[in-house]
């Protein structure tokens, strides 16, 4: 019997401690609506500026052009054969 009266009081005061807890978080938010914040005048002579210079010109790469996914794939698998037949040459 003792038991069980433990186990109901540690259950009352988990849950009276959880709405403590949860209530104490809900005050320190305020319910009123934020202010209406004025548009900075820069944030439009910016975006002015952006849209008269137009998208921007790509740069020439130094990188080769990207080769086809079968001729990497093909590569890669010539470069694993040529590495397993050195291992087994190798024992």
């Amino acid at each position: 019997m003792r038991r069980l009266f433990a186990w109901i009081a540690g259950v009352v005061g988990g849950l009276t401690a959880y709405r403590l807890l949860t209530r104490r978080r809900g005050r320190g938010l305020d319910a009123s609506p934020a202010p209406a914040v004025e548009p900075d005048p820069r944030a439009e002579a910016l975006r002015a500026k952006l849209a008269e210079s137009g998208p921007p010109e790509p740069e020439p790469s130094s990188e080769p052009a990207a080769e086809a996914p079968e001729e990497r794939r093909r590569r890669v698998h010539e470069a694993g054969r040529a590495a397993l037949d050195e291992m087994r040459d190798g024992e």
